[in-house]
């Protein structure tokens, strides 16, 4: 599986088979997908900081962390399918949104909110999401 919407259609196919959609409501999706996120922060949980690759962890520990990332990424693609969202382009639209929102030439090396930026960048901000307003209009 290579795209979200392939993720999606074997989704699909998974609960039809087992006629689970009478249990998929997008509460008890979401709460599922919590409850999935919940397993993963426990792999992270009193480790302090953990370095990119996760050098620290055993063979074991990165098939489990890989099982419980799977595990949220195919509860959030389920949740966007019972809520009718396409969430490929719902990601895309954010990305645009946060690009303008954390210009690079502005926030490059900072971790600050886009709220704590200077004048500028707040009026530059502004500026954009009103002009998404009338767009969308």
């Amino acid at each position: 599986m290579d795209s979200l919407g392939e993720i999606k259609e074997r989704m699909r196919k998974f609960a039809d088979e087992r006629d689970w959609n009478q249990f998929h409501s997008p509460r008890n999706i979401l709460l599922a997908l919590v409850g999935e996120v919940g397993e993963l922060s426990e792999i992270f949980q009193w480790r302090g900081e953990v370095e990119k690759g996760l050098p620290t962890f055993s063979a074991a520990e990165k098939v489990h962390t890989g099982e419980e990332l799977a595990d949220v990424l195919l509860y959030l693609v389920r949740l966007a399918d019972r809520c009718d969202i396409d969430l490929a382009k719902a990601v895309k639209e954010k990305m645009d949104k946060n690009e303008r929102k954390y210009p690079a030439e502005t926030v490059r090396g900072s971790s600050k909110k886009y709220t704590e930026y200077s004048s500028v960048t707040t009026a530059k901000k502004n500026e954009n999401e009103n002009r998404d307003v009338i767009n969308t209009s």
